[in-house]
């Protein structure tokens, strides 16, 4: 067959077309792949926390028009929050939202929120602090410790209170004597010895066995660590709604990762950090809530002690805050700041 000259034309004008609509999708798919961010969790998918950061991963995706992948694991897929800071130093993930519990033997001044000061503050005087003068040198602080970027503010885990089996508190006097099981921390440790409870160091997977044994009569933790944990089965009838500290989770990403981005994508990252940090904090509360339903739902008998009493215990176990202060290596001056904000 023969292929006339206006064809042949035809033809390799079409080839060079496509040979350049070829060529730019080859440079839109490099382009695509120049930045990889992993980002590692141990919570599961069903977890505020990790539903929050899935969304920021997705937005973040979108928003670069691909330029950055991210590739987001859960369920400690890549590395327990335990482990997951030595993971970003070595280079080995991109970023990590770890507990704030996790941070303090790294970076002490993370243990602020830790100590009596802050006991039974509501979510909001929190806020009031964290986000603002004295949360931003606890954040920058983090940075110069660790040779990380906190990406912006911190996400929600809420508030921790105290749980037991047999005897009911209604007042922090009933504390008296009382063995409860603590995760550690200096502050956790002289904040409850302070109310007269006997804290023990228990490790989680021994609790329900140490619970039903006698071996401690409650736990500091939260309600949704009850409802997931199903602790009502070992034991737990009571709780004391106390807001013992307010837990939180940091968004930290690798130095290196986040000076190899130009300030427009390190712009693009903190705004789509912040898109997701209200939602977050909202899906928290109205978790512990639900949890909080479904352990009255379960039989267990929820106490509340007032502002007043809170306030006048609070002042309890401040008195022990100096020595809390040192054994822990916080900045003094640091201290004293919060104190001076947290009370105006």
């Amino acid at each position: 067959m023969q292929v006339s000259i206006s064809t042949r034309l035809r033809l390799v004008l079409l080839s060079f077309v496509l040979s350049l609509s070829m060529g730019a999708g080859t440079v839109s798919a490099q382009e695509a792949a120049q930045y990889l961010l992993r980002i590692s969790t141990e919570n599961t998918a069903g977890h505020v926390q990790t539903q929050a950061i899935e969304r920021f991963g997705r937005r973040l995706e979108q928003a670069s028009n691909g330029r950055i992948d991210v590739q987001f694991h859960h369920s400690a897929q890549l590395f327990r929050d335990r482990d997951v800071i030595a993971a970003l130093s070595s280079g080995k993930v991109e970023m990590a939202v770890p507990g704030m519990w996790q941070l303090d033997r790294y970076v002490p001044d993370v243990g602020l929120y830790m100590l009596p000061l802050f006991y039974g503050r509501t979510a909001e005087e929190n806020y009031r602090l964290r986000d603002g003068e004295v949360g931003n040198l606890v954040s920058r602080r983090v940075e110069s410790d660790l040779g990380v970027e906190v990406l912006g503010r911190w996400l929600d885990l809420g508030h921790a209170h105290l749980y037991f089996t047999d005897r009911p508190v209604k007042r922090h006097e009933d504390l008296a004597g009382l063995k409860l099981r603590i995760p550690g921390g200096v502050a956790n440790q002289a904040r409850l010895a302070a109310f007269g409870a006997d804290p023990l160091v228990v490790a989680w997977p021994d609790l329900p066995n140490a619970l039903e044994r006698g071996q401690v009569e409650g736990v500091l933790t939260t309600h949704e660590t009850v409802r997931s944990a199903e602790l009502w089965r070992t034991g737990v009838r009571f709780s004391f709604e106390d807001m013992e500290y307010f837990a939180q989770y940091v968004p930290i990403i690798n130095a290196r990762f986040w000076k190899s981005l130009s300030p427009e994508l390190q712009q693009l990252l903190r705004d789509t950090w912040e898109e997701v940090v209200d939602d977050q904090r909202d899906a928290a509360a109205n978790a512990q809530l639900d949890a909080r339903a479904a352990l009255l739902a379960k039989g267990v008998k929820v106490m509340v002690p007032d502002a007043a009493a809170l306030a006048e215990w609070r002042a309890v176990a401040r008195q022990q805050e100096p020595s809390i202060i040192r054994q822990m290596g916080l900045d003094p001056a640091l201290v004293e700041k919060a104190a001076e904000a947290m009370e105006n």
